[in-house]
Order: structure tokens, then C-alpha cells, then sequence
């Protein structure tokens, strides 16, 4: 019987997916987790490809608070780019490198259940409802297939869509996704790659990262503005899953991939969260 190993779910997604030479050593150093005894599950968006994809079909992005408004006609190509495109190009190079990698989404075995998101901002006061169509928060995570393929050292490459109860598909934030995953599989990692070495509290300042920190401290840290713009789904993703029973979760430099090599030797780098 295969002894028990750990599993670290990351997220991998901006400047570290776009430059071809980066992507490579990257994904060389998330599939050499495996060599460091962890079961390795890779979570992916595509926000730039698409972006490029829905430009070139003429249908204009609109946001709303840096979320995408995603309407029937954009999630044809959204679904193209991530299941067809990044998601293909992703297995195609894990497998070139020796490794057993299953490219899925979370509509696959029902893996992500989701209900459509209504975005709420507070306007003079009082809170207002917009609709960014067909996009999507995870409400139930089924480990099984995820499992069943981890227990076969298989690597599995899961774009961040899924479905609700009707089987409407639904387009979901790849952050939050990462956090669901990573909760259910009660992982002993959930790495969050970004282009910055972690928190930091002066965010021009890379002397100032905070090396660790506790889900109570991120309180203050949103006070104080300290978490700020693009970190704030970072840290979001990173709560969802230490709320739902993975045991730390770790934001990483992802265009400086020899900190994933750290992670698997057990060092400490980056920012790590505790419960």
C-alpha cells in the first residue's frame, strides 16, 4: 500500500505563464514537487489569453470592480482558451517532461458544483447587485476523480470553470477556485503564485515581506491597506482554503521558480498562512 503523501494544490497563472522559457522551468519545478514526496495538483487561468481571444472576436471586456463580465458569447471562447489552449499546451509540456499529467476543468466528474455570482458594491450607502453573467462561485468541491487520479501519481491540470445543479456553465475566479480545491483535498499546501517574493508591507519595497502570517492578522492587514489591488484575490484564495481545512497556504514569487524548489525541501519563502 502506497504510503501517505501530502498534496500541494498551486495556482499558476500571470507573468509566469506568458514567456515561453519561464513557463517551462516553472512547470518543470511545480512537477518536481512529486520528487520531494507531495501529490501535486496544478490549478490555472488564462486571463491574458483570453483577453487576446475575445479582442480578436471583436466582443469587447467589461469590468466591474476588475471583475469580467462574462456573457453566453464570451464563455464560448473563455472555455476555448482554458480548456482548448492553456490547458492543452500545460498537459502537453508536463507530459514532455516525464511526468503523467490529466487535463481537466471543474465541470469534469462534477468536480466544482458552482451558483451564478452576483457582484454587490456599496453605492451612497447602501448595497447595490451587478450582474457579471456567466461567472460563478464554487460551492461544493467532489474529491473523488481528483483522488482516484493523485493515488495513481498522476498530475492533474484543472481550469478554473464548472457547472451549476442544472448544468449552466459557469466561468470562476482562478484564485477562489485554487482556495475550493485546496479546502477539499485538505492539502498541506496551497501555493498562490504572483509576480511579487510575497506580502509585502511597503508594496515597492521587497526588504519589507512578511514571512508569515495567521488568517486573524489579514484583518488588520486590509485595514491598513497593507493588502491591497491585485493581492487582495490572492489572500482571499488563501483564506478560503485555510477555512476549509488545508493546513497553510503559501504566496510566491512565480517568475522566480527556484522558490518552488524551497518549498519542497521545506524551506521557508515567500509570505506562509496559518490558521
Amino acid at each position: 500500500m502506497q504510503p501517505h503523501k501530502p498534496i500541494i494544490v498551486v495556482k499558476y497563472g500571470g507573468n509566469a505563464m506568458t514567456e515561453d522559457i519561464l513557463r517551462q522551468k516553472v512547470i518543470e519545478n511545480i512537477c518536481q514537487l512529486q520528487n520531494y514526496g507531495y501529490k501535486v495538483v496544478i490549478v490555472h487561468g488564462g486571463g491574458p489569453f483570453i483577453k487576446q481571444a475575445l479582442t480578436d472576436a471583436g466582443i469587447q471586456s467589461e469590468f466591474i470592480d476588475g471583475h469580467r463580465v462574462t456573457t453566453p458569447e464570451a464563455l464560448e471562447h473563455v472555455e476555448k482558451v482554458l480548456k482548448g489552449q492553456v490547458n492543452g499546451a500545460l498537459v502537453k509540456l508536463i507530459n514532455q517532461l516525464g511526468y503523467n499529467a490529466v487535463g481537466l476543468s471543474g465541470k469534469d466528474g462534477k468536480i466544482a458544483t458552482s451558483v451564478k455570482r452576483m457582484h454587490k458594491k456599496v453605492v451612497d450607502g447602501h448595497i447595490e447587485e451587478y450582474d457579471l453573467g456567466q461567472v460563478g462561485n464554487v460551492v461544493s468541491i467532489n474529491t473523488r476523480l481528483l483522488h482516484l487520479l493523485l493515488e495513481n501519481d498522476y498530475i492533474p491540470v484543472l481550469a478554473c470553470l464548472a457547472a451549476d445543479v442544472h448544468s449552466n456553465e459557469l466561468n470562476v475566479n482562478a484564485d477562489m477556485f485554487a482556495g475550493h480545491i485546496a479546502g477539499a483535498l485538505k492539502a498541506e499546501k496551497l501555493i498562490v503564485l504572483t509576480d511579487v517574493d510575497g506580502l509585502l508591507e511597503d508594496k515597492d519595497n521587497p526588504a519589507t515581506l512578511i514571512p508569515r502570517l495567521t488568517l486573524s492578522d489579514i484583518i488588520k492587514l486590509k485595514e491598513s491597506e497593507i493588502i491591497q489591488g491585485g493581492m487582495i484575490p490572492k489572500i482571499e484564495s488563501c483564506e478560503i482554503a485555510l477555512n476549509n481545512s488545508a493546513k497553510s497556504a503559501v504566496i510566491l514569487n512565480g517568475t522566480d521558480p527556484d522558490q518552488l524548489i524551497a518549498v519542497g525541501k521545506r524551506e521557508s519563502v515567500g509570505t506562509t498562512i496559518y490558521p
